[in-house]
Parts: structure tokens; sequence; C-alpha cells
């Protein structure tokens, strides 16, 4: 393969690099918790949805609720991280890299 092949594929590459990110900052991340707690996350981490069951609201079940809610958006965001870390490797693994 010759440079100007191998720079023609590489800017090939950096284009669906790019799409599959886009894309994946419009994708949406829902995590529900306890059947009390589902949050909704895009993929550039903005919270999109909040919601709480009615039968959750008890002053009891306060500490509980920020705990699935916390645990909730951590989750969403994890699931983010391993959609971003697959974009990364397969673009790496497109370069021949060895990643």
């Amino acid at each position: 393969m010759n440079m100007q092949q191998l720079m023609m594929q590489a800017q090939k590459m950096q284009k669906e690099l790019e799409k599959k990110r886009k894309a994946l900052m419009e994708k949406e991340f829902s995590v529900s918790k306890g059947g009390a707690i589902k949050v909704t996350l895009l993929g550039n981490r903005q919270i999109t949805a909040l919601e709480i069951d009615e039968e959750a609201f008890d002053k009891d079940n306060k500490e509980m609720i920020e705990e699935m809610i916390a645990l909730a958006i951590n989750e969403a965001m994890s699931q983010i991280d391993e959609e971003e870390a697959k974009i990364s490797s397969s673009a790496a693994g497109g370069l021949g890299l060895g990643f």
C-alpha cells in the first residue's frame, strides 16, 4: 500500500469515527433502579429524563431514592464509557495498530 492509499484510508476511517461519535452523542441510555427510579442520559452525558415512581415519595425512602438516582446515573455513564471504548477500539483496530 502506498502512502497516498494509506492517507485516503486514514481519512476515511477518521470520517467514520466522527460519524460514530456523533451517533453516540445522540444515543439514549436508560437505567432503572428498584422499579422506583428511571434515568435517561444522552451519550453526551446530558440527563434528558429522571422519573421517580409516586409510591417512592415517602420521607422514609429519601436516602434510598437518592442512592438509586446516583446508582442509575453512574450506571448509565458507565454504559456510555463502554460505547466510547468500543468506538475507539474499532478505530485503532482499523489502523492495524494492534490495540
